[in-house]
């Protein structure tokens, strides 16, 4: 089995990945992100008790449990540029012998839930709901860098979105990635499903005006108008295709969730995004201790 350089992998002195900060042994099967590292107390909060708290720059990590379900909830920080470091990582923690810094012969499948906060791109999508993506489309160029596997409707649904938006002549190709059905089954009842779409920034890349002109003033449009059979873009932020397209090559099951505190169409926003996020928060939590 080839050896992993120092280099590739970085280890702290403590024996944790460089920037996680944590062991193999500290995280748990269950992992849920948020972006803010804030966020992540507001979690942990409804743990019965927390195992071991760890940080560095602005990876939080809490590992704990609610009952007997095991549970760790890290910060990422904002964009899939901080996803492509902590799927990476996660996947090293699960997957390779930090000792001998080869890959184990027995590979671990985490069950990955982010829990964050998207733009509604529909007007039947109203500000504090939620949404369960469907599939993370990105336009943001991070999977371009992988070896990317995609099924057919995977393609089908990229393809029709470029001719539709012909968005890759100005930005990027498109990625685009599935949820893991074995999650996304669990979270139905009290969820709006749709594609979510993953973009590089929070003001030009989301079509917002402040100073600055746009190359492309009618994306929001195009997203909101976009239809490939029974699938629309139901949401935009900034990390769900990230998680998707690397877990999905990594073969972790992966899914996203969002509480609305904005809807585009209607230029509305949460009077209280915090509850709305808290009402998620406690969801979600009350959903993934009856998966197995």
């Amino acid at each position: 089995m080839k050896r992993i350089a120092e280099s590739e992998l970085i280890i702290n002195s403590r024996g944790a990945v460089y920037h996680l900060n944590l062991r193999p042994e500290e995280l748990a099967d269950t992992v849920i992100t948020v972006g803010d590292p804030g966020r992540v107390a507001e979690v942990s909060k409804h743990f019965d008790r927390i195992e071991g708290t760890f940080e560095h720059r602005e990876f939080i990590t809490h590992t704990g449990y609610i009952g007997n379900k095991r549970l760790s909830v890290l910060s990422s920080g904002i964009g899939t540029d901080n996803i492509d470091i902590v799927l990476n990582e996660l996947d090293a923690l699960a997957n390779i012998d930090f000792e001998t810094r080869t890959i184990r012969p027995e590979l671990r499948r985490l069950k990955i839930v982010r829990i964050g906060t998207s733009g509604s791109l529909q007007a039947d999508i109203p500000v504090d709901a939620f949404v369960a993506s469907t599939h993370g489309l990105g336009i943001d160029n991070l999977m371009n860098f992988y070896r990317q596997q995609n099924n057919d409707e995977e393609l089908a649904i990229v393809q029709e979105f470029i001719n539709h938006t012909k968005i890759g002549q100005h930005v990027s190709v498109p990625s685009i990635a599935s949820a893991a059905p074995m999650l996304q089954k669990y979270f139905v009842e009290g969820f709006h499903q749709g594609i979510t779409v993953t973009c590089p920034g929070f003001y030009g890349p989301q079509g917002r005006v402040l100073r600055l002109g746009l190359q492309y003033p009618e994306l929001v449009d195009q997203l909101t108008s976009f239809r490939y059979g029974n699938h629309r873009i139901s949401n935009f932020e900034m990390e769900t295709a990230a998680i998707y397209g690397l877990g999905k090559l990594l073969n972790h099951y992966c899914l996203s969730l969002n509480a609305i505190v904005a809807n585009r169409v209607k230029q509305e926003f949460s009077k209280d995004g915090a509850k709305a996020v808290e009402a998620l928060i406690v969801k979600s939590l009350e959903i993934l201790c009856t998966v197995q």
